[in-house]
Protein backbone atom coordinates (compact mmCIF):
# COMPACT_ATOMS: atom_id res chain seq x y z
CA UNK A 1 0.00 0.00 0.00
CA UNK A 2 1.49 3.36 -1.11
CA UNK A 3 1.69 6.32 1.25
CA UNK A 4 0.41 9.63 -0.10
CA UNK A 5 2.82 12.59 -0.05
CA UNK A 6 0.56 14.36 2.42
CA UNK A 7 0.76 11.45 4.86
CA UNK A 8 4.57 11.19 4.73
CA UNK A 9 5.31 14.06 7.18
CA UNK A 10 2.82 12.63 9.68
CA UNK A 11 4.45 9.21 9.42
CA UNK A 12 7.87 10.75 9.99
CA UNK A 13 6.59 12.65 13.03
CA UNK A 14 5.11 9.48 14.47
CA UNK A 15 8.38 7.67 13.85
CA UNK A 16 10.37 10.44 15.51
CA UNK A 17 8.00 10.43 18.49
CA UNK A 18 8.38 6.66 18.83
CA UNK A 19 12.17 6.97 18.78
CA UNK A 20 12.09 9.76 21.37
CA UNK A 21 9.73 7.77 23.59
CA UNK A 22 12.00 4.71 23.39
CA UNK A 23 15.05 6.84 24.23
CA UNK A 24 13.31 8.36 27.27
CA UNK A 25 12.17 4.94 28.43
CA UNK A 26 15.68 3.53 28.16
CA UNK A 27 17.23 6.50 29.96
CA UNK A 28 14.66 6.13 32.75
CA UNK A 29 15.42 2.41 32.98
CA UNK A 30 19.14 3.13 33.39
CA UNK A 31 18.48 5.71 36.12
CA UNK A 32 16.12 3.38 37.99
CA UNK A 33 18.59 0.48 37.75
CA UNK A 34 21.45 2.69 39.00
CA UNK A 35 19.34 3.96 41.89
CA UNK A 36 18.33 0.40 42.80
CA UNK A 37 21.98 -0.68 42.73
CA UNK A 38 23.04 2.16 45.04
CA UNK A 39 20.24 1.36 47.47
CA UNK A 40 20.94 -2.36 47.56
CA UNK A 41 24.68 -1.76 48.07
CA UNK A 42 23.87 0.49 51.02
CA UNK A 43 21.47 -2.13 52.38
CA UNK A 44 24.13 -4.82 51.99
CA UNK A 45 26.55 -2.75 54.08
CA UNK A 46 24.03 -1.64 56.68
CA UNK A 47 21.56 -4.48 57.28
CA UNK A 48 21.98 -7.85 58.94
CA UNK A 49 21.98 -9.41 62.38
CA UNK A 50 23.58 -6.14 63.51
CA UNK A 51 21.92 -3.12 61.86
CA UNK A 52 24.26 -0.19 61.28
CA UNK A 53 23.15 3.35 60.46
CA UNK A 54 24.07 4.63 56.96
CA UNK A 55 26.08 7.50 58.48
CA UNK A 56 28.13 4.99 60.47
CA UNK A 57 28.65 2.90 57.35
CA UNK A 58 30.02 5.98 55.58
CA UNK A 59 32.37 6.73 58.48
CA UNK A 60 33.57 3.12 58.45
CA UNK A 61 34.44 3.43 54.75
CA UNK A 62 36.03 6.87 54.90
CA UNK A 63 37.48 7.20 58.42
CA UNK A 64 37.49 3.80 60.15
CA UNK A 65 38.25 3.55 63.84
CA UNK A 66 40.24 0.51 64.96
CA UNK A 67 38.40 -1.63 67.47
CA UNK A 68 34.98 -0.07 66.86
CA UNK A 69 32.59 -2.98 66.38
CA UNK A 70 30.36 -1.39 63.75
CA UNK A 71 33.36 -0.43 61.63
CA UNK A 72 34.90 -3.88 61.95
CA UNK A 73 31.65 -5.50 60.83
CA UNK A 74 31.39 -3.22 57.80
CA UNK A 75 35.00 -3.56 56.68
CA UNK A 76 35.77 -7.17 57.56
CA UNK A 77 32.45 -8.88 56.87
CA UNK A 78 29.99 -6.86 54.80
CA UNK A 79 32.30 -5.00 52.43
CA UNK A 80 33.91 -8.19 51.07
CA UNK A 81 30.57 -9.94 50.51
CA UNK A 82 29.16 -6.79 48.89
CA UNK A 83 32.09 -6.60 46.48
CA UNK A 84 31.74 -10.33 45.75
CA UNK A 85 28.04 -9.76 45.05
CA UNK A 86 28.80 -6.85 42.72
CA UNK A 87 31.40 -8.73 40.67
CA UNK A 88 29.47 -12.02 40.57
CA UNK A 89 26.17 -10.24 39.86
CA UNK A 90 27.58 -8.26 36.94
CA UNK A 91 29.16 -11.42 35.55
CA UNK A 92 25.94 -13.44 35.90
CA UNK A 93 23.79 -10.72 34.34
CA UNK A 94 26.07 -10.39 31.32
CA UNK A 95 26.64 -14.16 31.04
CA UNK A 96 22.91 -14.87 31.02
CA UNK A 97 22.36 -12.22 28.37
CA UNK A 98 25.07 -13.64 26.12
CA UNK A 99 23.87 -17.22 26.61
CA UNK A 100 20.26 -16.39 25.78
CA UNK A 101 21.36 -14.31 22.81
CA UNK A 102 23.68 -16.87 21.29
CA UNK A 103 21.37 -19.84 21.89
CA UNK A 104 18.10 -17.96 21.23
CA UNK A 105 16.77 -19.91 24.21
CA UNK A 106 14.68 -17.97 26.77
CA UNK A 107 15.46 -20.37 29.61
CA UNK A 108 19.21 -20.55 29.06
CA UNK A 109 21.60 -19.72 31.87
CA UNK A 110 25.01 -21.02 33.02
CA UNK A 111 23.36 -24.00 34.71
CA UNK A 112 21.64 -25.08 31.50
CA UNK A 113 24.93 -25.35 29.62
CA UNK A 114 26.55 -27.45 32.33
CA UNK A 115 28.95 -24.80 33.57
CA UNK A 116 27.78 -25.03 37.18
CA UNK A 117 28.10 -28.80 37.26
CA UNK A 118 31.55 -28.64 35.67
CA UNK A 119 32.71 -26.17 38.29
CA UNK A 120 31.20 -28.27 41.08
CA UNK A 121 32.98 -31.42 39.93
CA UNK A 122 36.29 -29.57 39.77
CA UNK A 123 35.84 -28.21 43.30
CA UNK A 124 35.07 -31.59 44.90
CA UNK A 125 37.98 -33.16 43.02
CA UNK A 126 40.29 -30.40 44.29
CA UNK A 127 39.28 -31.22 47.86
CA UNK A 128 39.36 -35.00 47.36
CA UNK A 129 42.62 -35.30 45.43
CA UNK A 130 44.66 -32.34 46.70
CA UNK A 131 43.10 -31.45 50.05
CA UNK A 132 42.41 -27.86 48.96
CA UNK A 133 39.80 -26.25 51.19
CA UNK A 134 40.52 -22.50 51.02
CA UNK A 135 38.47 -20.36 48.59
CA UNK A 136 41.57 -18.86 47.00
CA UNK A 137 42.68 -22.40 46.21
CA UNK A 138 39.56 -24.04 44.87
CA UNK A 139 38.22 -21.05 42.90
CA UNK A 140 40.75 -21.81 40.21
CA UNK A 141 39.49 -25.37 39.93
CA UNK A 142 35.93 -24.05 39.72
CA UNK A 143 36.97 -21.71 36.93
CA UNK A 144 38.75 -24.45 35.00
CA UNK A 145 35.84 -26.86 35.53
CA UNK A 146 33.36 -24.34 34.14
CA UNK A 147 35.66 -23.66 31.19
CA UNK A 148 36.06 -27.37 30.44
CA UNK A 149 32.29 -27.95 30.54
CA UNK A 150 31.70 -24.97 28.25
CA UNK A 151 34.35 -26.20 25.81
CA UNK A 152 32.67 -29.60 25.60
CA UNK A 153 29.19 -28.15 25.18
CA UNK A 154 30.14 -25.64 22.49
CA UNK A 155 32.36 -28.05 20.57
CA UNK A 156 29.72 -30.79 20.47
CA UNK A 157 26.76 -28.41 20.16
CA UNK A 158 28.38 -26.68 17.16
CA UNK A 159 26.52 -23.46 17.79
CA UNK A 160 23.04 -24.88 17.20
CA UNK A 161 20.64 -23.53 19.88
CA UNK A 162 18.68 -26.74 20.45
CA UNK A 163 21.78 -28.91 20.32
CA UNK A 164 23.58 -26.68 22.82
CA UNK A 165 20.74 -27.08 25.31
CA UNK A 166 20.64 -30.85 24.82
CA UNK A 167 24.40 -31.24 25.15
CA UNK A 168 24.38 -29.03 28.25
CA UNK A 169 21.70 -31.22 29.82
CA UNK A 170 23.66 -34.34 28.90
CA UNK A 171 26.88 -32.97 30.42
CA UNK A 172 25.02 -32.11 33.63
CA UNK A 173 23.46 -35.58 33.74
CA UNK A 174 26.90 -37.16 33.30
CA UNK A 175 28.70 -35.02 35.86
CA UNK A 176 26.10 -35.14 38.64
CA UNK A 177 26.63 -38.84 39.54
CA UNK A 178 30.40 -38.29 39.40
CA UNK A 179 30.05 -35.53 41.99
CA UNK A 180 27.94 -37.82 44.15
CA UNK A 181 30.53 -40.59 43.86
CA UNK A 182 33.32 -38.28 45.05
CA UNK A 183 31.20 -36.94 47.91
CA UNK A 184 30.44 -40.46 49.13
CA UNK A 185 34.16 -41.24 49.23
CA UNK A 186 35.38 -38.08 50.99
CA UNK A 187 33.73 -36.50 54.04
CA UNK A 188 35.83 -33.34 53.78
CA UNK A 189 34.72 -32.80 50.19
CA UNK A 190 31.12 -33.37 51.24
CA UNK A 191 31.33 -30.81 54.05
CA UNK A 192 32.81 -28.12 51.80
CA UNK A 193 30.51 -28.90 48.87
CA UNK A 194 27.44 -28.71 51.11
CA UNK A 195 28.31 -25.08 51.81
CA UNK A 196 29.64 -24.11 48.38
CA UNK A 197 26.96 -25.71 46.22
CA UNK A 198 24.06 -23.61 47.53
CA UNK A 199 25.75 -20.39 46.45
CA UNK A 200 26.84 -17.80 48.99
CA UNK A 201 28.66 -14.48 49.18
CA UNK A 202 30.28 -15.29 52.53
CA UNK A 203 33.66 -16.89 53.10
CA UNK A 204 35.31 -15.10 50.17
CA UNK A 205 37.66 -12.25 50.92
CA UNK A 206 38.79 -9.33 48.82
CA UNK A 207 41.95 -11.28 47.99
CA UNK A 208 39.81 -13.77 46.04
CA UNK A 209 38.13 -10.92 44.17
CA UNK A 210 41.53 -9.40 43.41
CA UNK A 211 42.59 -12.60 41.65
CA UNK A 212 39.41 -13.02 39.62
CA UNK A 213 38.10 -9.57 38.70
CA UNK A 214 40.33 -9.21 35.60
CA UNK A 215 38.58 -12.23 34.05
CA UNK A 216 35.20 -10.59 34.70
CA UNK A 217 36.37 -7.31 33.15
CA UNK A 218 37.58 -9.02 29.98
CA UNK A 219 34.33 -10.99 29.80
CA UNK A 220 32.18 -7.86 30.20
CA UNK A 221 34.14 -5.97 27.55
CA UNK A 222 33.86 -8.89 25.13
CA UNK A 223 30.13 -9.21 25.85
CA UNK A 224 29.65 -5.49 25.18
CA UNK A 225 31.49 -5.79 21.87
CA UNK A 226 29.26 -8.72 20.88
CA UNK A 227 25.99 -7.04 21.91
CA UNK A 228 25.15 -5.64 18.46
CA UNK A 229 25.96 -8.98 16.84
CA UNK A 230 23.62 -10.74 19.25
CA UNK A 231 20.81 -8.41 18.17
CA UNK A 232 21.33 -9.50 14.57
CA UNK A 233 21.74 -13.13 15.59
CA UNK A 234 18.31 -13.00 17.26
CA UNK A 235 16.83 -12.52 13.78
CA UNK A 236 18.18 -15.91 12.70
CA UNK A 237 21.43 -17.20 11.23
CA UNK A 238 20.39 -16.53 7.63
CA UNK A 239 19.43 -12.93 8.30
CA UNK A 240 22.56 -12.31 10.35
CA UNK A 241 24.71 -13.75 7.56
CA UNK A 242 22.90 -11.63 4.99
CA UNK A 243 23.69 -8.55 7.09
CA UNK A 244 27.38 -9.39 6.86
CA UNK A 245 27.90 -11.10 10.20
CA UNK A 246 30.16 -14.12 10.59
CA UNK A 247 27.89 -16.28 12.70
CA UNK A 248 30.55 -18.84 13.56
CA UNK A 249 32.96 -16.17 14.77
CA UNK A 250 30.23 -14.57 16.86
CA UNK A 251 29.42 -17.86 18.56
CA UNK A 252 33.10 -18.61 19.19
CA UNK A 253 33.67 -15.22 20.81
CA UNK A 254 30.43 -15.58 22.76
CA UNK A 255 31.63 -18.91 24.15
CA UNK A 256 34.82 -17.23 25.39
CA UNK A 257 32.79 -14.47 27.06
CA UNK A 258 30.49 -17.03 28.68
CA UNK A 259 33.43 -19.00 30.08
CA UNK A 260 35.05 -15.88 31.52
CA UNK A 261 31.84 -14.47 33.01
CA UNK A 262 30.15 -17.63 34.26
CA UNK A 263 33.47 -19.09 35.40
CA UNK A 264 34.26 -15.99 37.45
CA UNK A 265 30.78 -15.81 39.00
CA UNK A 266 30.69 -19.51 39.87
CA UNK A 267 34.20 -19.40 41.29
CA UNK A 268 33.34 -16.43 43.51
CA UNK A 269 29.85 -17.27 44.73
CA UNK A 270 29.21 -20.91 43.85
CA UNK A 271 26.54 -22.12 41.41
CA UNK A 272 23.97 -19.33 41.87
CA UNK A 273 20.75 -20.37 40.13
CA UNK A 274 18.36 -18.31 37.99
CA UNK A 275 20.06 -14.90 38.20
CA UNK A 276 21.40 -15.37 34.68
CA UNK A 277 17.92 -16.39 33.54
CA UNK A 278 15.81 -13.70 35.21
CA UNK A 279 17.97 -10.64 34.55
CA UNK A 280 17.89 -10.70 30.70
CA UNK A 281 14.09 -11.08 30.76
CA UNK A 282 13.73 -8.11 33.09
CA UNK A 283 16.12 -6.07 30.94
CA UNK A 284 14.13 -6.83 27.77
CA UNK A 285 10.91 -5.65 29.38
CA UNK A 286 12.61 -2.39 30.32
CA UNK A 287 14.59 -1.53 27.19
CA UNK A 288 13.33 -3.71 24.31
CA UNK A 289 15.21 -6.19 22.16
CA UNK A 290 18.43 -4.31 21.38
CA UNK A 291 21.16 -6.35 23.08
CA UNK A 292 23.36 -3.30 23.53
CA UNK A 293 20.81 -1.95 25.99
CA UNK A 294 19.93 -5.37 27.40
CA UNK A 295 23.61 -5.96 28.19
CA UNK A 296 23.99 -2.63 29.97
CA UNK A 297 20.83 -2.99 32.05
CA UNK A 298 21.68 -6.64 32.72
CA UNK A 299 25.06 -5.60 34.14
CA UNK A 300 23.19 -3.37 36.62
CA UNK A 301 20.30 -5.70 37.46
CA UNK A 302 22.55 -8.73 38.04
CA UNK A 303 24.14 -7.37 41.22
CA UNK A 304 20.81 -5.81 42.24
CA UNK A 305 19.16 -9.24 42.26
CA UNK A 306 22.08 -11.07 43.84
CA UNK A 307 22.67 -8.52 46.61
CA UNK A 308 18.93 -8.28 47.25
CA UNK A 309 18.85 -12.05 47.72
CA UNK A 310 21.80 -11.82 50.09
CA UNK A 311 20.22 -9.05 52.18
CA UNK A 312 16.86 -10.85 52.36
CA UNK A 313 18.68 -14.00 53.43
CA UNK A 314 20.17 -12.15 56.39
CA UNK A 315 16.84 -10.71 57.51
CA UNK A 316 14.45 -13.63 57.06
CA UNK A 317 15.77 -15.69 59.99
CA UNK A 318 16.47 -14.16 63.41
CA UNK A 319 20.18 -14.38 64.31
CA UNK A 320 20.83 -16.58 61.30
CA UNK A 321 20.66 -16.35 57.52
CA UNK A 322 19.78 -18.12 54.31
CA UNK A 323 22.43 -18.33 51.61
CA UNK A 324 22.02 -15.96 48.67
CA UNK A 325 21.73 -18.87 46.23
CA UNK A 326 18.66 -20.20 48.02
CA UNK A 327 16.89 -16.83 48.09
CA UNK A 328 17.84 -16.08 44.46
CA UNK A 329 16.29 -19.38 43.42
CA UNK A 330 13.10 -18.50 45.30
CA UNK A 331 12.98 -15.08 43.63
CA UNK A 332 13.65 -16.48 40.17
CA UNK A 333 11.34 -19.50 40.32
CA UNK A 334 8.15 -17.58 39.40
CA UNK A 335 9.90 -16.12 36.36
CA UNK A 336 11.03 -19.57 35.27
CA UNK A 337 7.47 -20.88 35.62
CA UNK A 338 6.11 -17.95 33.60
CA UNK A 339 8.66 -18.52 30.83
CA UNK A 340 7.95 -22.27 30.78
CA UNK A 341 4.25 -21.50 30.34
CA UNK A 342 5.00 -19.40 27.30
CA UNK A 343 4.78 -15.85 28.64
CA UNK A 344 8.15 -14.87 27.24
CA UNK A 345 9.16 -11.50 25.98
CA UNK A 346 9.91 -10.65 22.39
CA UNK A 347 13.41 -11.22 21.20
CA UNK A 348 14.15 -14.14 23.48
Amino acid sequence: MLTSPAAAPAARREGAQAVAHRARRRALAVLVALAALVLVVLASLALGVRDIAPAEVWRALTAPVDGLMDHDVVLDQRLPRTVVGLVAGIALGCAGTVIQGVTRNPIADPGLLGLNSGASLAVVCAVWLFGITSPIGYVWFAFLGAAAAAAIVFSVGRGQPVRLALVGAAVTALITPLITLVLLRDQQAFNLYRFWSVGSLTGRGLDTVAWLWPFAVVGVVLAAVLAHRLTMLALGDDVATALGQRVGTTRALASVAIVLLAGTATSLAGPIALVGLVVPHAARRLVGTDYRWIMGIGALLGPVMLLTADVLGRLVLPRSELEAGVVAALLGAPVLVAVARGRTVAGA
